[in-house]
C-alpha cells in the first residue's frame, strides 16, 4: 500500500533517469555478457522511504556485478495497479514486480501463471516472520516475498497536542470529543485519503478488530464467504459514517488523495493522520521541519465501548512485497536479485537503520537504541499485541470483490447509500 505524490513514472539506472522503451528482449542479455532486469515497483520515491531502501540495493547489487544492469519503473499504487494490468493482459510483464501477499491482488495472477515458483527452501535462514509468507503461498507453493510487516495507526503531532492540552483518546468516544476539540481550533482532526478508497476499508477493518477482537479474521472471511448479516458489521458500518459525519476527517476527504491528506498533516493544517506504520520514516523525512520529525508519534484505534477486542488487538498485516515474472527471459537472475534483497543484512537492515518500516523479517538485531520515538512505539505495539487482524476486508476476497468494496466503503463514508446499503451490495 502504497505511496506519496502525483502519479508518475520514475526510470532509474544507476542513479540516472532513462527511457526503458524501445528495448527488446533479445536486447537483455547483450553478447558482451551484460544482463538487464527490468524492475516495475510502487516505490517511486527514490530518495526516502522504502524507494531509498529498493534504490540502495539495487545500486550495491550492481556495483558487486558489474554485468547486471537495473531498470527501474516506478508508479505510486493505483497508477501502478492499473499498469500490472495492462502488463499482465499483454503477456509484457516486467522480470521483478511489486506485489501484495492478499487474495484480492495475487490469488488471480497466480491462476493465470505471471508468477514464477520460488524454491521455498531457499529462504530457511532469511529469518522471516512467523505467517509473512503466508499471503504469497497456494497450493504449497511460494510466489513472492514479503517486504513489511504493517500497522495501522494515527499519527500525531505531540508538540501539538501538548500545546493544546489534548490527550491521546484511549476510547472511540474521546477520539469523537477530541476532534471536535480539535475542529474549533481551526484544524482537521484527521487527514483521510478517502479518494484511494483502500485507507477507508482498512480504517473500517481496525473498528471491527476493536468490535470482534482476535476473531476478527475469521469473522471477515466467513462474511466474504457467506454474509454480511451479523449485527457487528451493521455497527461497524454505522459507526465509519457517524464518524464521518461528526467531522473527524476532512471536508471532501472522499476525494483527498494520499499526497494531499499526507501534505495536510505534515504542514500543520491536520492535528493527525491515519496511515501505516510505513510512514514512519517520515520522523527522518528532511522535506520536514525538525519541529515535525522530532514530534512524530503515533497511537492505535482506541477501545470501542461495547466491543469485545482489547487495546492489544491492533489492525496489521504483512504488506507489500517481491515477485518474479515466470515469462521472464532472464528469470533466474531476477531471482538472484530477489535473493539478495532479502538478505537480512539488505532489506531489513536498511530498513530498519533508516526508520522506514518494520520488515517482515526478524529485525531485533539491527536496533540500535537510537530509534525515534515513533520507532519505538511501533515496536512495543507488535512486540506488545496479542492479536493481528490480518488482510483488511476489502483484500480478502476475488480482484472483483475488492473493487467493488473499494467502490462501496468510501459511498458509504460519505454518506452516499446508507450502511445497510452497503452491507447488503456487498452481499
Amino acid at each position: 500500500m502504497k505511496k506519496v505524490g502525483c502519479i508518475f513514472l520514475a526510470l532509474v539506472c544507476l542513479g540516472t533517469y532513462v527511457f526503458a522503451g524501445g528495448r527488446s528482449d533479445s536486447a537483455r542479455t547483450g553478447a558482451s555478457g551484460q544482463v538487464t532486469i527490468k524492475v516495475f515497483t510502487n516505490l517511486p520515491d527514490r530518495k526516502n522511504g522504502q524507494g531509498l531502501v529498493e534504490q540502495t540495493i539495487f545500486d550495491a547489487y550492481m556495483k558487486a556485478n558489474p554485468h547486471i544492469n537495473i531498470t527501474v519503473e516506478a508508479l505510486e499504487d493505483e497508477g501502478y495497479k492499473t499498469k500490472f494490468k495492462a502488463y499482465s493482459a499483454g503477456n509484457s510483464m516486467p522480470d521483478l514486480v511489486s506485489t501484495w501477499g492478499q487474495p484480492g491482488f495475487i490469488d488471480e495472477v497466480i491462476d493465470a501463471g505471471i508468477l514464477a515458483e520460488l524454491n521455498q527452501g531457499d529462504y530457511a535462514n532469511y529469518g522471516f516472520l512467523s505467517g509473512s509468507l503466508d499471503g504469497w503461498v497456494k497450493n504449497g507453493k511460494l510466489y513472492g516475498l514479503a517486504r513489511n510487516t504493517d500497522v495501522m495507526a494515527f499519527y500525531y503531532n505531540d508538540k501539538l497536542f501538548r500545546d493544546n492540552g489534548w490527550n491521546v483518546p484511549k476510547t472511540y468516544d474521546e477520539l469523537i470529543a477530541l476532534g471536535k476539540a480539535i475542529r474549533a481550533k481551526g484544524l482537521i482532526p484527521v487527514a483521510m485519503d478517502g479518494q484511494d478508497k483502500w485507507p477507508l476499508y482498512i480504517f473500517l477493518t481496525d473498528v471491527y478488530t476493536k468490535l470482534i477482537g482476535s476473531d476478527v479474521h475469521n469473522q471477515l472471511v466467513n462474511a466474504v464467504n457467506t454474509n454480511w448479516n451479523a449485527p457487528v458489521f451493521l455497527e461497524g458500518a454505522t459507526l465509519l459514517q457517524n464518524t464521518a459525519k461528526e467531522g473527524l476527517f476532512q471536508n471532501g476527504f472522499e476525494s483527498s488523495d494520499y499526497g494531499t491528506a499526507m501534505n495536510m498533516f505534515t504542514s500543520g493544517q491536520a492535528a493527525m493522520f491515519y496511515m501505516g506504520s510505513w510512514e514512519m520514516s517520515m520522523a527522518n523525512n528532511t522535506d520536514f521541519s525538525p519541529e515535525f520529525r522530532e514530534n512524530l508519534r503515533a497511537f492505535t484505534m482506541p477501545l470501542i465501548a461495547g466491543g469485545k477486542g482489547k487495546a492489544t488487538d491492533i489492525c496489521a498485516w504483512n504488506g507489500g512485497g517481491y515477485a518474479v515474472s515466470a515469462r521472464s527471459p532472464v528469470k533466474e537472475e531476477a531471482i538472484k536479485l530477489l535473493n539478495y534483497m532479502f538478505l537480512p543484512e539488505n532489506w531489513t537492515r536498511i530498513a530498519w537503520e533508516n526508520n522506514v518500516c518494520m520488515s517482515a523479517q526478524d529485525f531485533s538485531k539491527y536496533q540500535t537504541g537510537k530509534e525515534t520515538p515513533v520507532q519505538k512505539q511501533f515496536i512495543s505495539i507488535v512486540t506488545g499485541s496479542s492479536s493481528v487482524s490480518g488482510n483488511p476486508l476489502g483484500d480478502l476476497g476475488t480482484a472483483e470483490f475488492k473493487s467493488r468494496s473499494e467502490d462501496l466503503v468510501q459511498q458509504m463514508a460519505s454518506s452516499a447509500i446508507t450502511p445497510q446499503e452497503y452491507l447488503r451490495r456487498l452481499d
